[in-house]
């Protein structure tokens, strides 16, 4: 009877394990060093989140396997490389960014309010960086004066988008 009940238990266990197949993707992590630390880290085109935070280098986890990581900053040139995280392994890259020529005013101000502080915060479909650098009345992205689309993306959830009309030394807020 314990044979029979074995072989019944096994014959189920394959039969569940065929119509509900476990995909198991092993994991490592992925820790950037980079300069400036609030570049945004994109690993195979999707958005991880700042590089830093508070100057302390974060941590992700990214499945095991070769990768496209690129560090987008909107002062700074865009830098792609690749690497390969091992399953349980830390993976750690160190890069600087170089530095684009600093625009000329005028100026207006772009805020962000509440939200996941760690939403990509995008201006035209370009990566600006995340809803933390921008949501307090010392911070902001300055930006020049004409009409703007603004993305936010969080990790999880909706994206916000808005349009926006800069003017010089206004500051306009999306929430």
């Amino acid at each position: 009877m314990e044979l029979m009940s074995y072989r019944l238990f096994s014959f189920a266990a394959i039969m569940m394990a065929a119509i509900f197949p476990v995909v198991a993707q092993e994991t490592g992590s992925l820790c950037v060093k980079a300069h400036p630390g609030r570049a945004g880290i994109f690993v195979d085109g999707k958005y991880l989140g700042p590089a830093a935070n508070f100057r302390v280098a974060r941590t992700y986890p990214v499945n095991a396997g070769e990768h496209e990581v690129k560090l987008v900053d909107p002062r700074f040139e865009e830098l792609t490389t690749r690497v390969t995280v091992r399953a349980g392994k830390k993976t750690t890259i160190s890069e600087t960014l170089k530095a684009l020529p600093v625009p000329k005013p005028p100026f207006g101000r772009l805020r962000t309010e509440n939200g996941d502080k760690f939403a990509a915060v995008y201006v035209n479909d370009k990566f600006m960086g995340h809803v933390d650098e921008f949501s307090n009345s010392a911070q902001g992205l300055l930006l020049p004066p004409g009409d703007y689309a603004v993305k936010i993306v969080p990790a999880s959830g909706s994206p916000i988008a808005q349009n926006v009309k800069i003017e010089a030394d206004k500051t306009v807020i999306v929430k």
